[in-house]
């Protein structure tokens, strides 16, 4: 089979396509061949060594879907020929074949292609637990998805819209934002532009959003801060560095900010996620966003692309 391998920290050149044998599913194991790879921002970050914690060489990935090809003698409930979406299996995703146990996979849904059901994993599981475990939203509140172009974020946009919040988002670029807007934001903002903060005030009637998803807190905490509705919640989920804020705005309006990493979900709660994500797809009010197919032999560019500014929907790699 072929498969992305990483045999030491770097940039993306460091990502190198080998073949290596066919892999075989023990008794308590299943064999999925492997039809489409999501990309996410965190395999770039566990790729340069920023979260470090890796033995060489390694193959990168936490989702994907596919079909199963075999199951162990141990296995029940799933069979050859079932499609699955698959969620941080042991040994990574970038590859065309994994032997993993049954807790790794969800049954994908059949409305959805393969390139869709690689869509769903981090991006709504991300989504569904900021939104509704971490944020606490209820419907009729206001909640601004600050970087609502990307996987998370078109995530947090379908499933806000759904469960009968008013959505605002941002993005740099217009073919984003008028991505958000299709999939349900009410307005969606230039973050490159000055003065976005007050157009968002304004949007709000000066009361500013309720919930706020942040993707990039270490360019926009402290804004958020400052527009954020009194006893307003942050749920930080994505961050590339360092900032200092002011506590004070903190405390001048009762504000939360809560962190949110998917590492940290147990079991259980990634099986409720994925229930109320999949009862979003059957109704047909939530579809995974895909804004470009590569080969997985391009696997370096894709780092590179999901990295760039103006993302429009999740990167997916066809083995």
């Amino acid at each position: 089979m072929k498969a992305i391998r990483i045999h030491n920290f770097g940039d993306p050149s460091v990502l190198q396509q080998e073949t290596l044998p066919d892999p075989a599913a023990s008794g308590d194991q299943v064999l999925v061949r492997i039809r489409a790879v999501g990309v996410n921002p965190v395999d770039t970050y566990i790729r340069s060594g920023i979260y470090g914690l890796q033995q060489f060489p390694f193959t990168p990935g936490y989702d994907a879907s596919g079909t199963i090809e075999q199951v162990g003698s141990g296995i029940s409930g799933f069979k050859p020929g079932d499609r699955v979406m698959l969620y941080r299996p042991p040994g990574g995703t970038y590859r065309e074949l994994i032997a993993c146990d049954v807790k790794h996979l969800f049954p994908l849904p059949v409305s959805l292609s393969f390139e869709q059901g690689a869509g769903l994993g981090v991006p709504y599981f991300t989504a569904q637990i900021a939104l509704f475990d971490r944020g606490r939203a209820k419907p009729g509140e206001t909640v601004l998805v600050h970087g609502a172009t990307g996987g998370v974020g078109t995530a947090c946009v379908q499933l806000a819209h759904a469960a009968g919040l008013t959505v605002l988002g941002t993005g740099s670029s217009e073919k984003g934002r008028s991505l958000a807007t299709s999939l349900g934001a009410k307005r969606v903002f230039d973050h490159s532009m000055p003065g976005y903060l007050d157009e968002i005030l304004k949007a709000t009637g000066g009361k500013g959003p309720d919930l706020i998803i942040e993707m990039l807190a270490n360019v926009n905490l402290e804004n958020d801060m400052s527009i954020a509705a009194p006893r307003g919640r942050i749920v930080v989920v994505g961050n590339r560095g360092k900032i200092e804020v002011t506590p004070r705005l903190l405390m001048k309006s009762n504000l939360d900010v809560l962190g949110m990493s998917l590492h940290n979900a147990t079991d259980a709660e990634l099986r409720e996620a994925w229930t109320q994500i999949t009862r979003g797809v059957d109704s047909g009010k939530l579809t995974p966003i895909i804004g470009e197919t590569m080969p997985l032999a391009q696997a370096a560019a894709a780092h590179e692309r999901i990295m760039a500014p103006g993302a429009a929907g999740k990167i997916i790699l066809i083995p």
